[in-house]
């Protein structure tokens, strides 16, 4: 392959990744063919039983800027500024997700995928093709075979592919399959699972809850969630062990489940639509983590979002995490000349870590969100960090900050710092009486005191320019060794 020749170029999978790569491929001059196993959505419903709304934040704004769209979807969107913490008791408690008002986002899944389609229609060079199931895939030729609506089969030729096809990837799964080829791979079930419930809204159209706020009622070991919707109303997920003593299957008739809510979620359970009923109806959905390793097989086939890196819910991450890579992707066919034999390397390389991250922060969110959220200890040890981040925002900006509303620091220095930071809070928070004395100067001097030592020391050896502070580069933050 050379930078002379612009190769024709597959992507499996529609959904809101695999669109958005086909219109920046597109915008470069390439040919685009978008591949896509199910009917197309702007005509039929496809989202019964799955979440139908999503958190965009600054990493997936981003993205959309550099094709034109985010102020089309951010009119669509509602803002969330913070977290509201519902306890057993009822009493509310709003934790701000950042500063200056700083959100993140619920955006429709159906809606975004289909602005990403229409949009990728509308390129020269794109061509949607929809109800194509993948069947096979050769390697070496570049031959994707697919069934077009389970009656008959056809044969594509292409230079490059792309699969962007999900958590159960078929690009992904017919990798593994290859003869001699050394693939590093897992997919892990976690204990937990998930059902979709409904909050409705007034009968004039009102929120019944806070409206710019994600809800979350945090129960140790399960947890119900609410992010708001357009029409006033409310998407609802019940995360919960599959198996166990207080499980999905352990809630096996309609006087447990109605016992279960009104145990738990005395507050929700009368503005719920018929909580028990849509409980017993709805069979639980799996979550999954993804690790595969490479990403790149034979130069010619690369995977994309979650096919790549697959993660769990609890941050809020896993499309925006699609989208950088396919604004890194685009970024490196500019950088490397259109020479696919250096792109598709360095695409891995930059993005592989950084994937491995947000997947680990993932799974551990979830026990900040379902437990530790409501807990007195981690509140005020969250109120610390926030004072002090507002005393030095050079030296300090919390985790979920640096994930959420700083997409050109790599999540992976973003983890490296964050550990830091809890080595630092947890010497901070063993102070005797911190309690009683979590506003006192002296606090603080010994935060700034460990910050110095510990992040300015094993971070930034090399530099006084701080990766925190505001406007940071992608060149700096790239270059950076992180020594945590």
């Amino acid at each position: 392959m050379t930078n002379q020749v612009k190769e024709d170029i597959a992507i499996v999978g529609a959904g809101p990744v695999g669109s958005l790569l086909a219109v920046m491929l597109a915008r470069k001059g390439y040919k685009i063919d978008l591949f896509e196993s199910r009917p197309d959505s702007r005509s039929k419903a496809l989202y019964q039983g799955k979440s139908i709304n999503l958190a965009l934040s600054d990493r997936g704004w981003l993205a959309l800027k550099a094709i034109g769209l985010d102020e089309e979807i951010r009119a669509q969107a509602i803002p969330m500024t913070c977290r509201m913490i519902h306890a057993l008791d009822g009493s509310l408690t709003r934790q701000p997700y950042g500063r200056d008002n700083q959100a993140i986002w619920s955006v429709s899944r159906a809606g975004i995928n289909e602005q990403l389609i229409t949009l990728a229609e509308q390129q020269a060079g794109v061509e949607v093709h929809f109800e194509h199931k993948l069947t096979g895939l050769d390697f070496d030729s570049g031959t994707c075979s697919f069934d077009i609506s389970g009656k008959e089969s056809v044969d594509y030729h292409r230079e490059l592919i792309f699969g962007a096809d999900g958590t159960f990837s078929k690009v992904r799964r017919l990798a593994q399959e290859l003869p001699g080829e050394r693939i590093s791979y897992s997919l892990d079930y976690m204990p937990q699972t998930y059902i979709e419930l409904t909050i409705p809204a007034n009968s004039d159209g009102s929120f019944m809850m806070e409206k710019n706020a994600l809800h979350i009622w945090p129960r140790k070991n399960f947890m119900l969630i609410a992010l708001p919707n357009p029409d006033g109303s409310f998407t609802c997920t019940l995360f919960m062990d599959l198996q166990g003593e207080l499980s999905f299957q352990s809630l096996d008739d309609e006087v447990k489940v109605s016992h279960f809510f009104r145990e738990y979620f005395p507050d929700a359970m009368p503005l719920l639509i018929d909580p028990v009923a849509t409980f017993m109806a709805k069979a639980p959905s799996p979550l999954c983590l993804v690790h595969i390793d490479p990403w790149v097989i034979r130069d010619k086939v690369a995977l994309i979002g979650d096919a790549a890196h697959a993660m769990v819910p609890f941050y809020g991450q896993g499309m925006n995490c699609g989208f950088e890579d396919c604004r890194v992707l685009a970024e490196l066919v500019e950088e490397h000349q259109h020479h696919w034999g250096e792109i598709l390397p360095a695409y891995q390389q930059a993005r592989k870590e950084n994937c491995d991250a947000i997947i680990e922060l993932a799974k551990r969110n979830f026990v900040e969100m379902s437990d530790l959220a409501g807990d007195a200890r981690f509140l005020l040890r969250k109120k610390i960090e926030a004072k002090f981040s507002e005393m030095h925002p050079e030296l300090w900006i919390p985790l979920y900050s640096m994930v959420t509303f700083s997409p050109e620091l790599p999540y992976a220095q973003a983890l490296a710092i964050g550990e830091v930071q809890k080595e630092i809070m947890d010497e901070v928070m063993n102070l005797p009486d911190i309690e009683q004395n979590w506003q006192a100067d002296c606090t603080y001097r010994l935060l700034y005191q460990l910050a110095q030592e510990k992040l300015t020391a094993n971070i930034l050896p090399e530099t006084v320019s701080n990766p925190l502070s505001p406007g940071l580069s992608p060149t700096l933050s790239k270059k950076k060794e992180v020594k945590a």
